[in-house]
């Protein structure tokens, strides 16, 4: 379904490439002290781009951090609000020597925009701005109320844009939100992710000897720490998959069947992910469910790192005194981060070795989310989707975690449309990080055309 917002996309198709080339310019890593003052461009570029698409109210809030930008267009009475999330920060470029070209001078190549930034997030936050462009430029309104709310922060944990958003929830009230900040399952596949894992994240030190004691004089006697850590780790999860931790398994409801239905559309072949995405010799977790169920709908316990003792070159026959492990558990939705952390604290005072003292301390919590297939609005933008692209939509979940969704969520009371147009090979926080100017021109009209319907169909 052709559009006259279509034919102005066409038109300015130029003009929307080299204005990303511009916003790609900006080094705005969040995480590097040196590169405050290229923040503090990107987000002054934001705030110019929203005034252009024709919207209101524009504010650059200052935080503890970085600055937030916002805006809105609220003159559509009786229509739907639409809440739309980005962020303008990027990850640093290193390694340098490994991008073909420089991270920060955008490069066309192959169909795709080569640059930090480029696919994650700047890219496909930006075809929010120039879908609205699009829309008001030819009708001189909009189908539904709009608000912006971008963030510079979402590389380094987002914690201001948490704070804000609890705090006006009146400010940022709306029927939906929609984030591009996902990628479709495949070339030419639309998909909507419609579930998010919860993600439980903790520092678990083990203490035993006051000093670090020679293992000839002491060993065999005294507790070791790092062997206390991995004693007790190992017993979280059994050989074949599953987590022994009390209750875990308590509040996990399979997936809807539509989604199931829908995964089975997919082009998925578990050779191919176990040769060409893991590249090991075999897959793990629990077999009796499918691999794409294991990664999207299934709880998980993963060792990140552990630290103690001796590391170095050479030898020193040391039983240390402290041991770090970093873990962490997935949640899928329904499960209660508070409820799981406590049944793992009692299962560590269970099982830790004798003469071993545990301390265990959360770093970050937040629940998975799951939204109805049939939720009216994801039905619009799976059909919008769908038009586009020419062929169903797909419903996928991810296994990851976007913290403002679930603030979203918790604060707002709405659900949360991720709308991707990356690429599963883009190299997101990678070397050579590109994004498709194909999906970024069908970005821009698939979310036009999303607009128009829901807009249509009223509240």
């Amino acid at each position: 379904m052709s559009t006259a917002s279509d034919a102005f996309v066409e038109i300015n198709r130029e003009r929307f490439l080299e204005e990303l080339k511009t916003f790609l310019r900006i080094p705005s890593i969040s995480t590097l002290p040196e590169n405050r003052a290229d923040i503090e461009h990107a987000a002054q570029f934001v705030s110019d781009g929203l005034r252009e698409a024709g919207l209101e109210n524009i504010e650059v809030i200052a935080t503890e951090k970085h600055p937030l930008v916002y805006a809105d267009w609220l003159n559509a009475p009786g229509k739907p609000t639409v809440l739309f999330y980005g962020h303008y920060d990027v990850q640093p470029a290193d390694p340098l020597d490994l991008w073909k070209t420089p991270p920060f001078e955008p490069t066309v190549r192959d169909g795709s925009i080569y640059a930090r930034g480029s696919a994650d997030d700047k890219g496909q936050m930006y075809m929010h701005l120039k879908a609205v462009e699009a829309l008001r430029a030819v009708n001189g309104t909009l189908p539904v109320n709009v608000k912006f709310l971008i963030e510079g922060e979402e590389e380094v944990g987002g914690a201001s844009i948490a704070k804000f958003v609890a705090a006006n929830p009146q400010k940022l009230k709306a029927d939906v939100a929609l984030v591009s900040d996902t990628a479709l399952y495949a070339p030419g596949v639309p998909t909507l992710c419609i579930g998010l894992r919860g993600l439980v994240y903790l520092e678990v030190e083990a203490s035993g000897p006051a000093r670090d004691l020679h293992s000839g004089l002491y060993g065999g006697a005294a507790p070791n720490p790092v062997f206390g850590l991995i004693e007790l780790l190992a017993r979280v999860k059994n050989p074949r998959g599953e987590i022994k931790i009390p209750g875990i398994y308590d509040d996990v409801d399979p997936p809807a069947p539509a989604e199931k239905e829908s995964w089975e559309r997919l082009p998925f072949k578990e050779r191919d992910f176990l040769k060409k995405e893991v590249g090991s010799t075999k897959l793990s977790g629990e077999s009796k469910y499918s691999v794409l169920e294991r990664l999207w709908a299934r709880p998980t316990f993963e060792v990140h790192g552990i630290a103690g003792g001796f590391t170095g070159a050479g030898s020193k026959t040391v039983i240390p005194s402290r041991a770090t492990a970093k873990v962490s558990f997935r949640l899928v939705p329904h499960q209660d981060p508070d409820k799981l952390i406590e049944s793992f604290r009692q299962f560590v005072k269970k099982y830790a070795p004798r003469g071993i003292q545990i301390e265990e301390r959360v770093l970050s919590s937040s629940p998975g989310l799951v939204v109805s297939p049939n939720h009216p609005a994801i039905e619009v933008a799976a059909r919008a989707m769908s038009e586009m692209f020419q062929q169903p939509t797909v419903f996928v979940r991810n296994g990851a975690s976007i913290p403002i969704v679930g603030d979203f969520a918790t604060h707002l009371k709405i659900p949360t449309i991720l709308m991707g147009f990356g690429l599963p090979d883009d190299g997101l926080h990678s070397p050579n990080e590109k994004y498709s100017l194909e999906n970024y021109y069908k970005g821009i009209l698939t979310i036009s055309h999303f607009l128009e319907q829901y807009g249509a169909q009223g509240q």
